[in-house]
């Protein structure tokens, strides 16, 4: 992850990441994935009670991401110039609001517009987390420094969720998702509340625009969603279809949470002592043969295991890819970008699982395409890590010739 010599600018960072920093990046990141990570719990509960199909359950999952997506490619462009806490607490009191409003109807409309409204604000949230991790001096770290907190609430949530599901039915679990995001809110204090270039102590348009060249970042980051992603809303379903209650697909996923929060603290480690080559790549590979074997097998056990294994794979995945984006674009335009991109890609593959599964009574052909797009995804992020080394060590024979001058 080596800066990129067309970014050779000055950044507003901070040299060491705080404990109550690393807490307020992992309430907004937490806060911002609870739709990513439950939409496939409301997706089981509002189909058991409502009969809603895959295909309309698709559009509700979509809707969601979709808008997420939208609020991050909307402030994208001046990403520097927000204030992350506010920012955060706003989005956090939409969010709650409305997935309690969502507890108290079953039209199918009202619900996705329900999507909409909470997408956008989990759009707002996730900035907040990119903008606030760009200003301190290990972009990537930070994000997994959050996200090894922010997966042990999950593992919580992933045993209490289908619990209060199964005893209060799907308006209960909007209810806990509601009161989880205003709860989370108070951990959001300790984010920043002020522009990167007042806190660089610079004019707002001394910020320079965001250098070409980062398609490839969001050509991996959208061939990663597509393939890991797509099957994600149904994934209890899936586990349903092997006989695998929810119940038990819930323990599985909090010991993946765990898990993953183990993984994260190693990687914050590992990024402590700098970069490491084939790392993000592995993983990659990793997450993607997963989504082939989670769709395919028969068997409990293997399922398990294969979900442990995909959790891991991803998160690690996730903030090694945003590294990239902020190595070409310190001031977290591209990471902000990044991060949309992904969320169109997932909306896309839960669009397209939604239709396949409806149409071939499975998830098969959706789980083996992830393998494919993974694969692509790593030859993608090969090709541009070289391309920023080449351009690194041309920087530095530059500035030692011109230092020998």
């Amino acid at each position: 992850m080596t800066a990129s010599p067309v970014q050779d600018h000055s950044v507003a960072v901070s040299a060491r990441i705080t404990v109550l920093f690393c807490l307020g990046i992992a309430a907004a990141s937490g806060a911002a994935h609870l739709g990513i990570n439950y939409t496939l719990f409301l997706v089981g509960g509002l189909t058991d009670r409502y009969g809603f199909g895959p295909a309309l359950m698709g559009v509700f999952a979509t809707a969601e991401t979709l808008a997420f997506a939208g609020a991050m490619f909307l402030f994208a462009p001046r990403a520097h110039s927000f204030r992350p806490r506010r920012m955060a607490l706003f989005a956090s009191a939409l969010i709650a609001v409305v997935q309690v409003l969502s507890a108290a109807t079953g039209f199918y409309p009202l619900l996705v517009l329900g999507r909409i409204a909470t997408g956008f604000g989990y759009g707002v949230l996730n900035t907040a987390v990119n903008v606030a991790a760009g200003r301190t001096g290990q972009p990537a770290r930070a994000i997994s420094v959050g996200i090894s907190l922010q997966v042990v609430l999950f593992a919580v949530m992933n045993v209490t969720i289908p619990r209060i599901g199964a005893t209060g039915g799907v308006g209960a679990m909007f209810i806990a998702l509601g009161l989880i995001s205003g709860t989370l809110a108070l951990g959001m204090l300790p984010l920043p509340d002020n522009t990167e270039a007042a806190a660089a102590g610079e004019a707002p348009h001394d910020i320079p625009p965001m250098a070409p060249g980062g398609w490839p970042v969001l050509a991996a980051m959208a061939l990663f969603a597509f393939g890991t992603m797509a099957i994600w809303p149904f994934m209890e379903r899936a586990a349903h279809a092997i006989h695998l209650p929810a119940t038990t697909f819930g323990l599985y996923q909090s010991s993946a949470m765990a898990l993953s929060c183990f993984g994260n603290f190693a990687l914050t480690m590992v990024l402590a002592r700098g970069p490491r080559r084939g790392l993000l790549e592995v993983a990659l590979m990793t997450c993607g043969l997963m989504c082939a074997v989670l769709t395919t097998v028969n068997s409990q056990v293997v399922f398990a295991i294969a979900l442990q294994l995909y959790n891991v794979s991803w998160y690690i995945t996730y903030p090694l890819l945003l590294g990239l984006a902020y190595a070409h674009d310190p001031h977290g335009r591209l990471a902000v970008r990044t991060t949309g991109t992904w969320l169109v890609a997932q909306s896309a593959g839960s669009l397209a699982a939604g239709f396949v599964a409806q149409a071939t009574a499975g998830y098969g052909l959706v789980g083996c395409l992830g393998t494919i797009t993974c694969a692509m995804a790593v030859g993608i992020v090969i090709w541009f890590q070289a391309g920023l080394r080449r351009d690194s060590n041309f920087a530095q024979i530059r500035v030692a010739t011109s230092t020998a001058h």
